[in-house]
């Protein structure tokens, strides 16, 4: 079996999670990854363990791609760009949407010089928009879109961001479905394009509860799922509080002990001790899942993060899986979700060193020589972790 997108050659420009988690997961799905990184690299190399010189939270993007380090500000460094993108399918990028341009490589001149070029653009606030520079990282597209607002509204605490940079990931995976087609597309037309993608778009399209707001219907949003101390543990039930004191009643035979002259407010809190004493009183976790699953209510133990990498699916499916450290080790890193019947996928190899594949990536894209690496190191244009 092959990959599914071997022979798609990528240049991923961004930085930090929305543009990396893209080009990670083409690295995983076959493509010819090249990480394209200023002399300064990528902020995320601080972030995280280190191995081998590695940081974590870097590792965990870059895994399979190659990386080469070029000096765009330095006569040279622009050139060399194009050079590339001459030979690339896809072209990704995260910078606010005036930098591609002010640094000679908008989309517009790179399809002049390769017209079956697809250039994916995520940015916060999208192109040409009247706040398309605004300075945008998944913080301020989750206050941005509500999701903090709405977190506060059913936890009561006050307002806190989330612990998932999810308006980053979210705008990744629409991003690829965005570049995925747009390279389809290409099979017919034979022209490639450019994909806008800004997060406050990937965010909105993809709240499943947005359509109330819209509606002007927030009076019917159903209750949030809850947690309930168990004899099981802390669990969280997917379904609002009137279904499941349903499920109690019906089918559990839990007794209502509210007087027919209780108030909503006295019926509320009298069920709701009586639906917690239920589920604390039973003898064992067993019993408490056997209820539940007699009642059809859906549950989840609410784990730290540690434990949720030791479930039997985890294990299971191989959801953890290990790379080379660089150092004749393996480290863990988390492996994308693709499980085809006739295609490999699956994290291939070390995350890139900086640089680290100046010499390799050049002589396979462009066919240079070592002299001729050797004069764009020496002029600054090419660098390294070692000469940054």
């Amino acid at each position: 079996m092959t990959h599914p997108l071997e022979g798609i050659r990528v240049l991923d420009m961004s930085r930090v999670l929305a543009g990396p988690f893209a080009g990670r997961m083409l690295a995983d799905l076959g493509a010819d990854v090249v990480k394209v990184e200023p002399p300064e690299g990528d902020v995320t190399r601080n972030w995280g363990a280190r191995i081998n010189g590695q940081a974590g939270y870097f590792n965990q993007q870059n895994v399979g791609k190659r990386g080469i380090c070029v000096n765009l500000g330095v006569d040279g460094g622009a050139a060399l760009i194009k050079q590339l993108v001459a030979k690339a399918d896809v072209l990704i990028e995260n910078f606010r949407p005036d930098v591609m341009p002010r640094l000679g490589l908008g989309y517009e001149l790179l399809k002049q010089i390769n017209p079956r070029l697809v250039m994916l653009s995520i940015s916060g606030f999208g192109h040409n928009g009247p706040e398309s520079r605004r300075a945008a990282y998944a913080p301020i597209v989750h206050a941005e879109s509500g999701l903090i607002a709405r977190q506060k509204k059913i936890t009561g605490a006050h307002a806190t961001d989330i612990g998932v940079s999810i308006a980053d990931t979210n705008a990744a995976l629409h991003g690829l479905v965005g570049l995925l087609s747009a390279l389809l597309m290409r099979q017919r037309t034979g022209e490639g394009q450019h994909i806008d993608i800004a997060m406050i778009d990937s965010m909105l399209v993809t709240d499943d509860h947005l359509h109330y707001t819209v509606d002007g219907a927030e009076h019917l949003k159903p209750m949030p799922s809850e947690v309930w101390d168990t004899a099981a543990g802390t669990l969280l039930i997917a379904s609002d509080f009137r279904h499941v004191w349903k499920q109690l009643t019906t089918r559990a035979g839990v007794v209502d002990p509210t007087p027919a002259d209780a108030t909503l407010d006295e019926k509320i809190e009298l069920r709701r001790a009586t639906a917690r004493a239920f589920f604390k009183n039973l003898p064992d976790r067993a019993a408490v899942i056997k209820s539940l699953d007699a009642m059809n209510l859906a549950w989840g133990d609410v784990r730290e993060g540690a434990a949720s990498l030791d479930t039997p699916t985890v294990r299971h499916r191989g959801t953890i899986t290990r790379v080379d450290d660089g150092a004749g080790g393996e480290r863990p890193v988390v492996q994308s979700p693709y499980r085809f019947s006739a295609a490999k996928s699956g994290a291939r190899g070390a995350s890139p060193k900086q640089g680290e594949h100046n010499a390799d990536v050049l002589g396979d894209w462009l066919g240079f020589d070592s002299r001729t690496i050797e004069r764009l190191r020496t002029s600054g244009v090419l660098m390294s972790a070692d000469s940054a």
